[in-house]
């Protein structure tokens, strides 16, 4: 879009700014919603000039991987409400249709008792979402084995992998590891850290996680496991989906309202919950 009336040239800040605060102007004006599609980079952020984002009241992006159905719709800015809650839909052939439980459709194509999945409970702004966390452990003559992470933290991946190693004895300087949230799913909060951690020992000794079992929790350098927040809405969501136990770490304060039909395994270090999730 530009304006005539100006001699710049379009694309420019002073003609993204007057054509925005027009708009901005004319929704005032009329009380109605106003949207403005644009680009962005393959960063991920928006093209043009920064302007935009300051002019307007919110800005929403919609995530997705061309393979899967699902779409996220993030909010990056808000100027009247919080930025972390996201909306989860799929693509049919009517067009986006809403997700109403995504935690079941995350979970739909689970296999059952298989090597190297695990499922934890992560929270995507005030909604718990529950996601299979697969891994697979191979061998390599590699000299430099590969590591693979596909929607988890690629430097967090490293971390686990150097604590199962030092904390817990698993060998892995001789496996190639890789490590998938199914769905196109992305995991950046520390929470998942203990469900990728028993997905990848499951690899590597090559046993099932039960299936009714829930992960949640953060693994320290020392291998430690600390709490996160929002427990009881996690833990309410896996009860809600059928699960019958969930692995967590072991807390001083008592939890707050806990599901009476999900039974609670508390685990003070990494070794411990992998012989609860595993067996010794």
């Amino acid at each position: 879009m530009y304006l005539d009336s100006l001699s710049s040239s379009a694309g420019t800040v002073t003609q993204v700014r007057e054509c925005a605060s027009r708009l901005q102007a004319m929704a005032k004006s009329l009380g109605t919603a106003v949207f403005i599609v644009g680009h962005v980079t393959k960063e991920g952020s928006i093209a043009g000039p920064k302007v935009l984002e300051h002019i307007v009241d919110t800005v929403l992006q919609l995530e997705g991987d061309r393979f899967h159905a699902f779409r996220l719709l993030r909010s990056i800015k808000n100027r009247f409400g919080a930025t972390s809650e996201v909306g989860v839909f799929e693509m049919a052939g009517s067009g986006m249709k809403e997700v109403l439980n995504p935690s079941e459709a995350f979970l739909a194509e689970r296999m059952m008792n298989a090597p190297g999945s695990a499922v934890a409970v992560t929270m995507e702004g005030t909604r718990p979402l529950l996601v299979e966390v697969q891994a697979l452990a191979s061998a390599t003559q590699n000299p430099m084995p590969r590591r693979t992470a596909n929607g988890f933290d690629y430097n967090r991946l490293f971390i686990l992998i150097a604590v199962l190693a030092k904390r817990v004895g698993i060998r892995l300087h001789d496996q190639d590891v890789f490590v998938n949230v199914v769905g196109g799913m992305s995991i950046d909060e520390p929470a998942a850290d203990l469900a990728a951690a028993v997905a990848i020992a499951s690899a590597a000794k090559n046993i099932a996680v039960p299936p009714d079992l829930a992960i949640i929790g953060e693994i320290g350098l020392s291998g430690e496991l600390r709490t996160v927040g929002q427990l009881s809405h996690r833990l309410n969501e896996a009860a809600k989906l059928g699960f019958q136990r969930c692995l967590l770490p072991k807390t001083s304060r008592p939890i707050e309202n806990p599901p009476a039909n999900l039974v609670l395994i508390q685990a003070r270090s990494l070794g411990e919950a992998l012989d609860a999730a595993l067996g010794r």
